[in-house]
């Protein structure tokens, strides 16, 4: 029986992933460039920073190194703030858990002030006992320290707590430690056929919560 939950925010609680998906070219844009390329590949694996230094010495945008990455964060703020929507039917779905009696918590890269005003806004902040993130921790979710923590703080047993998924690397990591692993559709993960060999349970509408605890209770 499902004791325990961690949930991934981004493309998991929230509809949220196309900001990063886009972030690069929309910033651009609002400058008045045209990107030449597909910046959310080209910047990938690179921090802040360092797009911010692209954008100076590959498209000549003049402003300050400084100024570009205030710039971009105000963005991802005002998005988290105003904008993010829940996935479909999610809250529903916590509200069975709930009354389910499965303790809750949250594992993202994301930093929590933006978390936290976005479930606060979209009234699911209340669900969750804690909230870790991978700056907070220290690792990223390549490694499994985020979700040791998170079950740390549910303080249930690793068999009996499912890990909510959206991303093919962070689910890979969750597996690998021992973690039963719900997978949740999302469209910008483009791994799909990957990432649903390493599903336990894949959830393509939360509305669907009866399928769902069916697995859940052979726990």
């Amino acid at each position: 029986m499902i004791r325990g939950a961690i949930f991934d925010v981004d493309g998991t609680l929230l509809d949220s992933m196309s900001i990063w998906d886009t972030l690069g070219e929309t910033y651009l844009r609002s400058l008045g460039y045209e990107p030449r390329e597909s910046l959310n590949e080209t910047f990938k694996n690179m921090s802040l920073y360092q797009a911010a230094c692209y954008y100076r010495e590959e498209y000549g945008v003049h402003l300050s190194v400084n100024t570009i990455m205030e710039e971009v964060n105000a963005m991802v703020t005002d998005f988290y703030r105003h904008k993010a929507q829940p996935k479909a039917h999610i809250d529903a779905f916590l509200k069975k858990l709930r009354q389910k009696n499965v303790k809750m918590c949250i594992a993202t890269a994301t930093d929590q002030p933006l978390v936290e005003a976005a479930l606060s806004r979209c009234g699911m902040l209340e669900y969750f006992s804690g909230i870790f993130t991978c700056t907070a921790v220290g690792h990223g979710k390549d490694e499994p320290l985020i979700f040791r923590k998170a079950l740390e703080s549910l303080g249930t047993d690793k068999s009996q707590t499912i890990v909510f998924e959206d991303a093919w690397h962070a689910a890979q990591t969750a597996k690998k430690d021992g973690f039963p692993v719900a997978v949740v559709y999302d469209q910008y993960e483009r791994r799909q056929t990957k990432l649903q060999s390493l599903a336990d349970y894949f959830i393509t509408d939360y509305a669907d919560f009866d399928g769902f605890w069916k697995f859940a209770s052979v726990l």
